[in-house]
C-alpha cells in the first residue's frame, strides 16, 4: 500500500513538473501563429486566425533564415570535431599508461574551471590578431577548444568501462593501434559518443556570448545573435509574431536531434555503471 501511494505521489509530482515545462512551450508556439496586435492585447488567448506568415517574415525579413543556416553549419562541424578529437584523447588517457598522463588529464580538467567571461578580452585580441574574427572557422575553432575539456572528461568514463579483454582479443587478431581504435573501441563507445554529441549540440546551438564576441557582421551571425537582434529592434518596431516564430525555429532542431538519439542517450547515461 505504501509503495503504491509513493508511486502515485511520484507520478503526480512528475506530471506537475512536466506541465510547467510543456505549457510555456505551447504558449510560445501559439503566439508564433498570432498577429502581433493579438499577442499584446490577448496574450493568453488562442489565435482568431492563423498567421503562418510570421514564419515567412521571420525567415526572410528578420534574417532568421541566414542565422539558422549559419548555426547549422557551425554546430554540425563543431560537434563533429569535438567528438572525434575528444574520443581519441579520452581513449589514450583512459586505456594507456605513459609518463605525464595524470598531468595531462588534470590540465584538461582545469579547463572546466575557466569562466568564459574571464577569457573574453584576451580571446578577442588573439582571434583578431589571427584574422579569425567574423569567420566561421574561427568560431568553430573556439567552440571546439572550449568544449574539449568537458567532452574528454565525459568520454574517459565510457572508454574505461569497455572490457580490456575485447582490446586484447583485437590485438591478438592483428589489429594495429589505428585499426584497434577506429574498428573496435570507437564503435563500442557509441552510446557515450552520442551522449557527448547531444550535450555539445544543445550547448553550441544556443551559445551566445562567444558568438557575440567574435561575430559582428550580419552575414556570419548565428541564430542566437539574430534572436537577440530582433529583441532589441522590438523597441522601435513591434513584430512579436516574427519573434515568437524565430523562437520556435530555434528549439525545433534541438528537439528533433534529441528525439532521434533519445534511446542512445539513455543507454549512454547507464553505460558506465557496470564494471567488467
Amino acid at each position: 500500500m505504501k509503495k503504491t501511494v509513493r508511486m502515485i505521489g511520484n507520478h503526480f509530482i512528475l506530471a506537475i513538473v512536466s506541465l510547467f515545462i510543456i505549457i510555456p512551450v505551447i504558449w510560445v508556439f501559439v503566439n508564433s501563429i498570432k498577429a502581433s496586435a493579438d499577442i499584446l492585447l490577448e496574450p493568453l488567448s488562442f489565435p482568431r486566425e492563423f498567421a503562418f506568415h510570421n514564419y515567412i517574415r521571420a525567415w526572410s525579413e528578420a534574417g532568421f533564415g541566414t542565422g539558422f543556416i549559419n548555426s547549422v553549419i557551425v554546430t554540425l562541424i563543431s560537434v563533429t570535431l569535438i567528438v572525434l578529437v575528444s574520443a581519441m584523447a579520452a581513449y589514450v588517457l583512459s586505456r594507456k599508461k605513459f609518463r605525464f598522463r595524470i598531468a595531462i588529464q588534470n590540465t584538461f580538467l582545469l579547463g572546466l574551471m575557466l569562466p568564459t567571461f574571464l577569457a573574453m578580452a584576451p580571446l578577442f585580441l588573439l582571434m583578431n590578431d589571427l584574422h579569425l574574427v567574423n569567420t566561421f572557422h574561427g568560431l568553430i575553432m573556439v567552440y571546439t577548444a572550449y568544449s574539449l575539456s568537458f567532452t574528454i572528461f565525459m568520454l574517459t568514463a565510457f572508454f574505461k568501462q569497455i572490457p580490456y579483454s575485447l582490446e586484447e582479443a583485437a590485438i591478438i587478431d592483428g589489429c594495429g593501434p589505428f585499426t584497434l581504435f577506429w574498428k573496435v573501441m570507437f564503435p563500442l563507445a557509441k552510446p557515450g559518443l552520442i551522449s557527448a554529441a547531444i550535450f555539445n549540440f544543445v550547448g553550441i546551438w544556443n551559445e551566445y556570448i562567444l558568438a557575440l564576441i567574435l561575430i559582428n557582421e550580419e552575414q556570419f551571425k548565428t541564430l542566437p545573435l539574430k534572436l537577440a537582434n530582433i529583441m532589441l529592434v522590438q523597441q522601435y518596431h513591434t513584430d512579436w509574431g516574427a519573434l515568437y516564430a524565430g523562437l520556435v525555429m530555434s528549439f525545433i532542431p534541438v528537439t528533433i536531434f534529441y528525439l532521434i538519439f533519445q534511446k542512445r542517450l539513455i543507454e549512454g547515461s547507464t553505460a558506465g555503471a557496470v564494471k567488467e
